[in-house]
């Protein structure tokens, strides 16, 4: 009996060598947390590929899409699963034509992973090609830029066929490239600089700095709503929030004028590092594009860097704004990141701040307020909710597990 189900393609896991089954078996691991629901019955590794298969036996364009959300996936096709009998995989190769859409040329391209059947590709491909024609006398065969290509593949006894494939959001699993702590906003770059290290394979811990109690927290139901658009790739273990607003106002009190971005931000990272340590981090992430606005020069993006030790990844650091607002789009953030909140990015900015900052200057700023225990305060005001997509995160040990455990009630809405 033929059935119909997913089959995942892969590229970069497949060039790993003889570590190779350890992303595939995260990918499988992450492939289970997203089709929650779904009515899947087994996900399985088979030959280069992996299978997902549904309790009725009939995949949807819906779990497919679901399939293409989670990084690793490069590609997915709806297949349908046959036994050996060529009579059964030619009437397969049919019915995938047929639902290929329109088009005016087609091809039949067969391999086999399973040497003990008798038919080497050259025969299979005759053979389809000639039932494909035989239905379907109205198109044309081009073997070199055909519309579709019909693909059979003989593999571990079996025989899967597709015609209809679709990109997926490739990269790696999530798990397999560590954790990394990203700084979050509402707006648009952010959540795309979360999004692109997540594809890589890390695990997102965001931090996000909310302008409470000067602001109302918006921003902070905002930065949830983010997060749970980005939940299908499930990269996002814990969200924290930071309280930021009165610690501005000292800053803004303190020092010059046009550092006070710098000074906000030197706090911000210095924070995130600390929460990272907790967390087991290895890096941080920022939205920040070259140029975009003031505070993010080469001077002032340095004199920033100054205050951690730990790696600070830029993933947009080349990319223009359309590029960013596209890329939100895609990911699902865009229709979010276009409600204003206020927010600690809209509070007590500077007339005109300082683009080419010295270095010297700004440690001078720097030791006119104790920004050690105002950022020991912040940590310790950190709340946080934690997100059940990612399978890989484990929350951290120690007395940030437990300082506030009311919270993660309180960001679901119970206070």
């Amino acid at each position: 009996m033929t059935e119909r189900l997913c089959l995942v393609h892969y590229h970069e896991i497949g060039l790993k060598g003889k570590n190779r089954s350890t992303f595939e078996n995260q990918l499988v691991t992450n492939l289970h947390r997203a089709l929650r629901g779904m009515g899947v019955a087994s996900i399985s590794r088979i030959s280069g590929h992996i299978a997902v298969e549904t309790e009725d036996r009939r995949a949807t364009e819906e779990l497919a899409a679901a399939i293409r959300r989670v990084p690793g996936v490069a590609r997915v096709s709806l297949a349908y699963k046959c036994g050996l009998d060529e009579a059964e995989y030619c009437a397969a190769a049919v019915r995938a034509l047929g639902e290929a859409g329109e088009f005016e040329t087609f091809k039949a391209h067969a391999r086999r992973s399973s040497t003990t059947y008798e038919r080497h590709s050259l025969e299979m491909n005759q053979i389809v090609g000639s039932a494909l024609c035989e239905a379907f006398p109205q198109k044309k065969v081009d073997v070199h830029y055909p519309d579709v290509t019909v693909v059979v593949h003989v593999v571990q006894g079996s025989t899967f066929v597709y015609a209809a494939s679709a990109p997926g959001v490739g990269g790696l699993p999530v798990g397999t490239a560590g954790k990394v702590v990203t700084l979050l906003s509402s707006g648009f770059d952010s959540p795309v600089a979360t999004w692109m290290v997540g594809r890589r394979g890390a695990i997102c811990v965001p931090v996000h700095f909310s302008g409470r109690p000067m602001t109302a927290d918006t921003s902070e139901w905002l930065c949830q709503d983010v997060v749970e658009a980005l939940a299908p790739s499930g990269i996002v273990g814990r969200l924290y929030v930071v309280p930021f607003g009165e610690r501005q106002r000292e800053i803004s009190l303190a020092v010059p004028q046009g550092l006070r971005i710098i000074m906000y931000r030197r706090v911000m990272l210095q924070v995130s590092e600390r929460i990272a340590q907790l967390e087991g981090a290895k890096a941080l992430v920022t939205g920040e594009s070259l140029g975009q606005v003031a505070s993010q020069t080469l001077e002032n993006i340095a004199a920033v860097n100054e205050a951690v030790e730990m790696p600070v990844l830029r993933p947009l650091i080349g990319s223009d704004k359309q590029e960013i607002i596209a890329r939100a789009h895609e990911i699902g953030t865009y229709d979010i990141s276009c409600q204003t909140a206020p927010d600690c990015c809209t509070l007590f900015m500077p007339r005109r701040p300082e683009t080419h900052a010295r270095m010297c200057e700004v440690l001078e700023a720097w030791e006119s307020f104790d920004h050690e225990a105002m950022v020991a305060d912040l940590v310790e005001s950190a709340e946080w909710r934690d997100f059940s997509q990612c399978p890989s995160y484990h929350a951290p040990k120690g007395r940030l597990r437990e300082h506030h455990a009311e919270l993660s009630a309180w960001m679901g809405g119970e206070r």
